[in-house]
């Protein structure tokens, strides 16, 4: 279901990130279709990043790379890119996706912060998920989950 991300998958993910992000940014007045795109591309990493696949298909991705400072604190692990395409969404596998990726934190006894927009159906998921609200301002929704919290 995962393996480890590739230089090759970087146009990929950018698309699937503009695809899923773009009702939400748009409802913003955020949405710019190169910018969507670029921030993907700009940070990309290989060294933290999972491509979710079922079958041979690419449907999605999660990044989870240390935290370099304020939200969330110094030694916990920032999620990022996480991204499922539409036809694969509701039908648990982001659940699964973020299971096995707090598994993993919570076994280095490390925290997890994100953020999200403002009125994301992934809240949602990620309060499920035992984070938090940490902070917000009109665009993104801060949150942190302690190792091993749950609901």
């Amino acid at each position: 279901m995962l393996r480890s991300g590739a230089a090759a998958d970087i146009e990929a993910v950018a698309e699937l990130r503009a695809t899923v992000m773009r009702a939400d940014l748009e409802r913003l007045g955020r949405y710019d279709e190169h910018r969507v795109r670029q921030r993907l591309r700009d940070s990309f990493s290989t060294q933290h990043t999972s491509i979710i696949m079922v079958g041979r298909e690419l449907a999605g991705c999660v990044t989870v790379r240390p935290s370099e400072g304020s939200l969330p604190a110094e030694g916990m692990r920032w999620l990022e890119h996480f991204y499922l395409a539409p036809h694969w969404q509701g039908q648990g596998l982001g659940s699964a996706v973020l299971r096995t990726v707090l598994k993993g934190t919570d076994a280095q006894g490390v925290g997890v912060g994100l953020n999200v927009l403002q009125g994301s159906a992934a809240r949602r998921l990620y309060e499920r998920h035992g984070f938090t609200v940490e902070a917000e301002d009109p665009i993104d929704v801060f949150m942190v989950r302690p190792p091993g919290a749950s609901r």
